[in-house]
């Protein structure tokens, strides 16, 4: 009996610790480990959302998953080779992946109810501010202008006028017809003089002191300010807007002056302070709980992180190294020649314009024996020190079109050039040529051809340098689960 209550206890327990497991299971299959990169797991949906956000539609280049592999596994062994190099270490690459990080985790402090509390906060304050001041005034006015240079004679026929159409405006003729034929503010005229709601504050102080002076319905006299004569109908008056009138705006100015950031670094504070911990700490955690609820966040974040490692090391071993090897870039030139052609001869010299005739014979002298790269600077300090200008350059690779006197001296064509104002005597100097001679003549190709070469021997030794793994059965599951 024993034995049996036993086996059956056995039984129970296999199958708990079974069903235990089984949810386990199969989230871990959900999500499987798709290559290891230096032994670091990556899992399938990190592989996918590469994939899927870099062959998305509109992308000219699209890669099948296969095809993505090499880039994927070569953009990864890089991060892992920025990673021995510490570079993840440096405050400069800490300091801007955390501000970028920040800007995405940040918004998640504030809710629409933290806005809201703003928004009313600042219409109140304006409510307050501005009723107290006396409210808020709807007015018209017929203004004509006089400028601060007007003569007394000018000054004394605008008063002559103003106060005419002050009279007419006594006797019953209608304000918005006359301020639409005689105001000299024609945006407001169009609308019969009618002004925006008004607040102390706003206007020239002798029309605020006029204008709130006069209750709903009532004319002033005539009044000087420094734009010119006015006069002036109050149309309405009364208190602040009413909040719904204005949220609109409350929440466009929220935005506009970077208060939403402001609400947030206020939040921050208070939770920061309330837990005890430093905001970076609570920016850490905050992090740690967004991501484990979206994976999308968690990539992004990741890429960036990644991206800036990846920037950092290829222009260290790549970019920037290539840049500044001018020993490399000829060697490579000079094994390469071949490859670089042109469909056509250039030009590569100068065309310059001179006052004298006896520089056309200096200017060659100074640059003979001097290279290339060297002519600007030795033409600069030789002929147009101490701010006299005696000759003007321009210097260069020209193929036919580039420049007129060229065409017309170099490569022989009917053209005309544009004589240069104070220079008027014209040559050139150099040297026609059929195809480069020297890296400098076709620079930004030997660099970029260079820097490619440089980029294979490195994906090269990386691969050699770090075990890959990638699991091919999982592979073919991307995006078919």
């Amino acid at each position: 009996m024993n034995n049996k209550i036993n086996q059956v206890q056995v039984k129970k327990l296999v199958f708990s610790l079974l069903f235990a497991l089984l949810p386990m299971t199969i989230f871990a299959q959900e999500d499987p480990v798709i290559m290891k990169i230096n032994g670091q797991p990556v899992n399938r949906s990190e592989f996918e959302y590469s994939y899927n956000k870099n062959n998305s539609e509109g992308v000219i280049d699209k890669k099948s998953v296969e095809e993505y592999v090499d880039l994927f596994v070569n953009y990864k062994l890089k991060v892992e080779a920025a990673k021995d190099a510490h570079l993840d270490t440096l405050k400069t690459f800490k300091d801007e992946f955390t501000s970028y990080r920040d800007q995405q985790i940040r918004p998640a402090f504030i809710t629409d109810a933290d806005v809201e509390k703003e928004a009313q906060k600042i219409y109140k304050e304006t409510q307050t501010r501005i009723d107290s001041m006396g409210g808020m005034v709807k007015a018209s006015h017929i203004l004509l202008l006089l400028g601060q240079k007007a003569t007394q004679e000018q000054q004394d026929a605008a008063k002559v006028r103003i106060d005419s159409i002050y009279n007419e405006l006594k006797k019953g003729a209608d304000f918005a017809e006359l301020a639409k034929k005689l105001s000299d503010d024609k945006q407001s005229a169009r609308n019969g003089g009618e002004l925006p709601w008004l607040t102390k504050g706003q206007t020239l102080p002798a029309f605020e002191k006029a204008l709130f002076q006069l209750n709903k319905g009532e004319m002033s006299e005539p009044v000087l300010t420094e734009a010119g004569y006015h006069i002036i109908k109050v149309i309405d008056k009364g208190s602040f807007f009413p909040y719904d009138s204005v949220h609109a705006d409350i929440l466009q100015f929220i935005e506009q002056r970077q208060l939403r950031e402001h609400i947030i670094d206020q939040k921050i504070d208070e939770i920061a302070k309330a837990e005890e911990v430093t905001k970076e700490q609570l920016l850490d955690a905050k992090t740690d709980e967004m991501v484990a609820k979206d994976m999308d966040l968690k990539y992004l974040i990741q890429e960036y992180h990644d991206g800036l490692l990846l920037y950092e090391i290829s222009n260290a071993t790549v970019w920037d190294k290539a840049a500044k090897d001018e020993a490399g870039l000829a060697s490579y030139f000079k094994k390469n020649k071949k490859k670089y052609k042109w469909d056509a001869p250039r030009f590569k010299g100068i065309a310059y314009h001179v006052k004298d005739a006896a520089d056309v014979k200096a200017v060659k002298n100074a640059v003979k024996n001097i290279s290339f790269d060297k002519w600007a600077d030795v033409l600069r300090k030789t002929f147009n020190n101490d701010s006299i200008l005696r000759i003007r350059v321009e210097k260069g690779i020209f193929k036919q079109g580039d420049n007129a006197l060229i065409d017309k001296e170099v490569f022989k064509k009917d053209t005309t050039a544009k004589a240069v104002k104070d220079f008027p005597i014209d040559a050139v100097y150099g040297k026609k040529l059929k195809a480069p001679q020297e890296y400098t003549d076709v620079r930004g190709q030997v660099l970029a051809d260079y820097q490619e070469e440089l980029e294979k021997e490195w994906v090269a030794n990386l691969r050699r340098r770090y075990p890959v793994e990638v699991d091919e059965s999982v592979l073919k599951t991307v995006n078919k689960h």
